[in-house]
């Protein structure tokens, strides 16, 4: 049974980020800003100015009392020791943001929105030192620990991105469009109807490997090799989108959210670990992706690899999941999940 925080909004919770000092942050339609501690008790509240929902948030690496909320086009420093009038704001995205992210140096702050681009700011000079660019919305964007010059980013144009902000285009792209039509491969036709745009992207703390979730409810798991990625599973949960995944900081544990009202945790880690045992094996599975490939088609991740991802946790919440995250309270660990509802629903996470 889901705990619920209430109190801290009136309108349906869009974002969630909790703190290295054991805060939670809730961002909501028309602005609202809620500050949760561990026992569910609203220990803040702010309505940002304009009233412009707030579709992200993300605590500073280096300072946790330091939090980035995007309403609008618009990004706000909040101290949330005393939450109250922003900091500072800047206004550098041309369209509205749907995610931030803050390398672990706390030197960079990325900004992804509707038009497709990704803002970078240099945080110490508070200007834009670079501008990356998708041809649709991008929906998500994410910083790679240890790597604080390298991040991912995918959106609705179907694209999966590898990009170092020495460079302006990315260093490696892979399109998630399988099949580009129906009479190239009958099974694919499916795919047509309920194309891969991809929502959300998870970088594990190894800073290696990544995961995506799409449109058409599958998860695929990705592994960067130098300035490129390779795909390594993909799996399916969900029978709807899947717009939220986040891995955990153990290795490898994966939480995904659907719109069919399902939190699903995977373990990953054996699967990945699989392709770093046998090399042979793996060699012989990307042969066989770029024969495929000469052959005008993408091969799909055999059957027999996805076989052993099952979700080894089903939460039933019953309503589309926007945002997931995760905490510790009281020694447990616990998984957030905003709905379309004013409240923040709390599950307990098995031991891992």
């Amino acid at each position: 049974m889901a705990v619920r925080w209430t109190g801290g909004h009136s309108c349906p919770v869009l974002c969630l980020a909790v703190s290295a000092d054991g805060l939670a942050v809730s961002g909501a339609e028309h602005g609202e800003l809620a500050l949760w501690d561990g026992g569910g008790t609203v220990a803040g509240q702010l309505r940002l100015p304009q009233q412009d929902d707030v579709t992200s948030v993300v605590f500073s690496a280096r300072c946790p009392s330091t939090l980035y909320a995007s309403h609008g086009e618009t990004i706000s420093v909040l101290d949330v020791r005393s939450l109250q009038e922003p900091l500072e704001r800047f206004r550098v995205n041309e369209e509205e943001i749907n995610s931030l992210s803050v390398n672990d140096t706390d030197s960079f702050l990325a900004a992804a929105d509707d038009s497709g681009a990704i803002k970078i700011m240099d945080l110490e000079s508070k200007k834009v030192t670079r501008s990356l660019r998708h041809s649709n919305i991008c929906s998500s964007v994410a910083f790679r620990p240890q790597r604080p010059q390298s991040l991912v980013s995918c959106g609705l144009d179907m694209q999966v991105m590898l990009w170092n902000l020495q460079k302006a285009r990315p260093l490696w792209t892979t399109n998630l469009q399988e099949c580009s039509t129906e009479e190239d491969n009958p099974q694919c036709a499916g795919q047509l109807f309920n194309p891969p745009l991809a929502h959300s992207l998870s970088v594990a703390s190894c800073g290696n490997i990544f995961g995506c979730g799409a449109q058409d409810g599958k998860v695929r798991i990705f592994r960067v090799t130098g300035v490129k990625f390779e795909r390594e599973l993909e799996f399916q949960g969900h029978s709807l989108g899947v717009s939220q995944v986040l891995f955990l900081p153990e290795a490898y544990w994966l939480l995904s959210g659907g719109n069919d009202g399902k939190v699903l945790l995977w373990d990953v880690g054996s699967e990945v670990g699989k392709q770093q045992k046998s090399p042979a094996k793996s060699l012989q599975r990307r042969k066989a992706q770029a024969s495929s490939r000469k052959n005008g088609k993408l091969s799909k991740v055999p059957s027999s690899e996805q076989a052993g991802v099952v979700p080894k946790l089903t939460i039933e919440h019953g309503e589309k999941v926007n945002w997931l995250s995760c905490m510790e309270i009281k020694g447990s660990r616990r998984v957030l999940v905003a709905d379309q509802s004013s409240s923040v629903s709390v599950y307990p996470l098995p031991e891992l």
